[in-house]
């Protein structure tokens, strides 16, 4: 079972979809239909259809990689909610998610995401509370209340 914080105070949500990272991707795309592509867009379609929505920035999002059944029982127990540390990158995950929840992410301004080890592939969805002067308010200059 992976090492997950879990608090009545903190809202999380799990959602059960493996995820994909982004691939590059080539105007050859559009009718070669590469397996990687393929997988991309199934991610993409099984995210839209669970209805994965953010909460109010800023939040964490964590991406639950499953790992390679090549590996020993042994190996499995010691990975198991540690950090993903080989490819693909994280900011893959990342994009790949936003591309699938927006048409336009240029709103998102703050997002705390990492990818992690586990036997139960899953995107993790953390609000996580600031305190209110960390947010930026309109009219008040941001050095305000700094000493």
């Amino acid at each position: 079972m992976a090492r997950r914080f879990e608090s009545p105070a903190i809202p999380v949500t799990f959602y059960p979809i493996a995820p994909v990272a982004a691939p590059r991707m080539t105007k050859k795309d559009r009718w070669a239909k590469r397996p990687v592509v393929m997988r991309y867009f199934a991610f993409r379609d099984a995210v839209r259809l669970a209805k994965i929505t953010l909460p109010p920035l800023p939040c964490k999002v964590i991406f639950w990689v499953e790992m390679p059944a090549s590996w020993s029982k042994k190996k499995r127990l010691a990975m198991d909610g540690m950090p993903h540390l080989v490819r693909p990158d994280r900011d893959n995950f990342d994009k790949a998610l936003m591309d699938a929840l927006f048409a336009n992410d240029a709103h998102i301004w703050s997002l705390w995401p990492e990818k992690r080890w586990t036997t139960t592939p899953g995107i993790e969805i953390n609000q996580i509370f600031t305190p209110l002067r960390a947010v930026a308010c309109p009219g008040i200059p941001p050095s305000a209340g700094r000493p």
